[in-house]
């Protein structure tokens, strides 16, 4: 144990609208990482809190019929609420509208004030004349600019584009209707550009962020000017006015942030600590965990205003991707957009908290969430291989208990236990993926031994020991010992896994604690057995996933009555990163110009691969055969051995392929197109494939 001092955030959740699944990927992945580091012995501790200001919050309040502040508090309840019963642990969880998130604020803004880094410019904004006030971004909608769809509001639209609400098509007032007009007023900026140098040299020599996440950072914000970032509000505004720009809010995002400091002032107060243990001890790691839409405001304007303040710059900034739902985003129609409460209204949060760990990487991967998948996968990992150990064990120890030494178990315990540091700098990756096939691993050699030594044989040779008037005391003491010996290493191995397991599964933790009448607190109860213990009845740790269930959370998810905000960000403006590389086109660059008619002389149709085999006697080809529709049908050889190594597994996959293409007389056979395929060979080929809704036979334009 390294004694480390470390507070965790997350994202604050907009008090905007409910926690859905989305949400869900980041704190379940958040709190999962706090757990294994308290159960390491770390002093670490996760602070979050509501991010309660912004136009939207007085548009949902209004529509309500309470003050803002009624209407977080309600708001703040049903958080809570949800996070508790997905067993999410906050250390503290405050409010960015407290006094200490104000008191922080003050302080913040002195030291970029100080910094000289705020400057005062006169601006055009849109403004209500029959309201006589200023339009947020939110208080404003129109026709999107960039794809013309119809109420919008003024700072970004559901395609997904960000604009100026000046830039909206026939904007309205969401206060009068009215057509607001283009008035000048003064706003304060901070300009980041000023922080250039501390900022180049943080991004690449701090290790603080993902690769891929500085890269994108350098090529797409560092590679030019950074503008200047307009802070202030003018009034009416939800917020904190600014003390030296009187009649002006700071912006939701500037406070935002610096509620992590407010909620760790909070539990400061309560414990007897100070905040400059936490936030300005050189020996403090400050890590935060956020979804890369955000990107932006953790990594360039949060960093300059720590450095300004003399506060501690992120010792690692988690940044995750988005959320799918059976390959597609998140649909209201199709019942995919899942709130928390409808899915706990239904099924085990056990379940999403194992299937979401077994899918974090640590890197700035989207996560999809293949309900079929997410059945299969419970079902086998931690019913078949995990809590089947103990089901199948553990009512044989409820009267003997565990054996007072620990039996011959062919090496399985201290073979998992030498896994612990493996396993532990898995969880310290957040590559909790890689924890769970580790772990698991260990179950399955379990499982088999389980299966060879065979506890319910033993039992019955014993009942028949026990009816048999011939059979001698001894005779049956020995069998005793080797039931007991049996379940003994069942329910060890069993209890290891879960130890391994504790910081995704906490209530199979509490089970367990029951089970065997003794506690999992240490990351190090993996490597001694337990003995001598007296084993409770065995009671139903965990049942299979009920399909029923997964089809009612969906039923009840297609009512829902979420806003379009709340499906991006809760309704604050952000800028959704996708850390797109340029390696790939300077490898290579564009090809030079062709007219439309030399496009059009290429005959792109979607096919079906109904056949795929290897070509033995090919070093890189696979045979596919594809279906045009009905019995029209093409045979591609196709230069993609190295990245499908499985080719049935492309079996009903639709694809894209030149059907024009002049038939080649290849030694296996004739080629009758080419399927179109994107990177630069080997294993780094991905067939391209049409959207939903695309058939085979289609033509391409």
């Amino acid at each position: 144990m390294s004694g480390r001092r470390i507070l965790v955030t997350s994202a604050l959740p907009y008090a905007n609208g409910n926690i859905h699944i989305g949400h869900l990927v980041e704190y379940i992945q958040t709190d999962v990482w706090v757990r294994f580091q308290k159960m390491r012995g770390e002093n670490c501790r996760y602070f979050c809190a509501d991010d309660t200001h912004g136009a939207a919050i007085t548009i949902s309040a209004q529509k309500k019929g309470v003050t803002e502040e009624e209407f977080i508090d309600g708001v703040r309840v049903a958080h809570l609420a949800d996070f508790n019963d997905f067993g999410i642990q906050f250390d503290n969880y405050g409010s960015t509208n407290s006094p200490q998130t104000r008191e922080y604020c003050n302080r913040f803004w002195t030291a970029l004030r100080a910094s000289r880094l705020v400057a005062e410019k006169e601006i055009e904004q849109l403004y209500d004349p029959e309201a006589k006030r200023f339009l947020a971004d939110r208080f404003v909608k129109g026709t999107c600019p960039k794809c013309g769809k119809p109420d919008q509001y003024g700072d970004s639209c559901e395609c997904g584009a960000v604009y100026s609400p000046t830039e909206l098509i026939n904007p309205k007032s969401v206060f009068s209707g009215a057509t607001p007009e283009l008035r000048k007023s003064k706003h304060l900026f901070v300009e980041i550009e000023k922080a250039r140098a501390f900022l180049a040299d943080w991004i690449d020599k701090s290790d603080a962020l993902q690769p891929e996440v500085a890269n994108y950072l350098k090529g797409q914000f560092l590679s030019d000017e950074l503008w200047p970032w307009d802070i202030s509000r003018p009034a009416p505004y939800f917020g904190f006015e600014i003390p030296d720009f009187p009649g002006n809010y700071w912006y939701v995002w500037y406070d935002a942030p610096i509620g992590y400091v407010g909620s760790t002032a909070q539990w400061c107060e309560k414990n007897g600590e100070k905040v400059e243990d936490w936030w300005q001890n050189p020996n403090a790691e400050i890590h935060h965990f956020i979804g890369k839409d955000i990107t932006y405001f953790h990594t360039l304007f949060w960093p300059t205003t720590l450095n300004a303040a003399g506060f501690n710059l992120p010792k690692k900034v988690h940044i995750h991707g988005f959320l799918t739902v059976n390959g597609e985003k998140m649909s209201k129609s199709k019942g995919t957009f899942i709130l928390a409460r409808s899915y706990l209204n239904h099924l085990d949060p056990s379940y999403l908290r194992y299937y979401f760990s077994s899918k974090t990487t640590g890197r700035v991967d989207d996560l999809d969430l293949n309900l079929e998948e997410f059945e299969n996968k419970v079902n086998a990992d931690l019913i078949g291989a995990v809590v089947n150990l103990a089901s199948r064990t553990a009512k044989f120890a409820n009267a003997t208990g565990l054996s007072d030494a620990y039996p011959d178990d062919g090496g399985l315990f201290q073979e998992a236990a030498s896994k612990s540091e493996e396993i532990a700098a898995a969880y310290e990756a957040c590559d909790f993926g890689k924890a769970i096939r580790i772990t698991l691993e260990c179950a399955y050699r379990a499982n088999q031994f389980i299966e060879t030594v065979a506890p319910w044989t033993l039992k019955k040779a014993l009942t028949n020991l026990e009816k048999d008037e011939n059979a001698t005391e001894e005779a049956r003491q020995e069998a005793r010992k080797k039931l007991q010996d049996a379940a003994t290493i069942g329910l060890n191995l069993f209890r290891q896994i879960i130890v391994y397991l504790a910081p995704i599964l906490p209530e199979l933790v509490k089970k367990t604690e029951k089970l065997l009448n003794t506690p999992i607190t240490n990351w190090d109860d993996a490597q001694t057995p337990l003995l001598g213990a007296k084993v409770s009845e065995y009671e139903h740790m965990m049942t299979r996933v009920p399909k029923e269930g997964i089809q009612a959370m969906l039923e009840e998810s297609v009512e829902t009555d979420q806003k379009p905000e709340d499906e991006n960000n809760g309704g604050k403006e952000g800028i959704a990163p996708w850390f797109d590389s340029k390696e790939h086109l300077e490898a290579e660059p564009l090809s030079e110009t062709i007219t439309i008619d030399d496009f059009m002389k290429v005959d792109l149709r979607v096919g079906r691969i109904v056949e795929a085999e290897q070509v033995k006697e090919a070093r890189k080809l696979l045979r596919l055969k594809l279906s045009l529709g009905g019995n029209e049908t093409r045979q591609v050889f196709a230069g993609i051995k190295a990245a499908y190594p499985e080719p049935e597994k492309l079996i009903g996959r639709l694809v894209v392929f030149v059907a024009n293409l002049q038939p080649r007389q290849m030694k296996f056979g004739l080629s009758e197109g080419m399927i179109v395929a994107a990177g630069p060979g080997g294993p780094d080929v991905f067939v391209t494939s049409p959207d939903e809704g695309a058939a085979p036979g289609m033509r391409l334009h």
